[in-house]
């Protein structure tokens, strides 16, 4: 069972990688839902200024890329294996004891 279980984690971790790799770059460039909302009520200024926290890719924009569709790939990439890497060690913290 915990063969089958690695394999099934590993396929879809692979899938999950190629997804932001390859589709990511043909993500809507159009704003989202809230965003879209903020600006057609007119308080979409509010919410500009300086950051609490730097975003390590914000925009999608990874430094030194000069390709705008590889840029967005690649952060779709950090992304998904941080988000994997985060939730694989909650995972591995969380677990019982057997």
């Amino acid at each position: 069972m915990k063969k089958d279980l690695r394999k099934f984690i590993g396929a879809g971790l692979l899938v999950s990688v190629l997804m932001a790799l390859f589709l990511s770059p043909y993500a809507s460039s159009h704003p989202d839902g809230l965003e879209w909302v903020a600006e057609m009520k007119g308080f979409l200024h509010l919410g500009e200024g300086e950051p609490v926290l730097n975003a390590p890719i914000p925009d999608y924009a990874v430094p030194g890329v000069k390709n705008e569709g590889l840029a967005t790939g690649l952060a779709g990439l950090v992304g998904t294996l941080l988000v994997f890497g985060i939730g694989w060690g909650l995972a591995r913290l969380l677990r019982r004891k057997r």
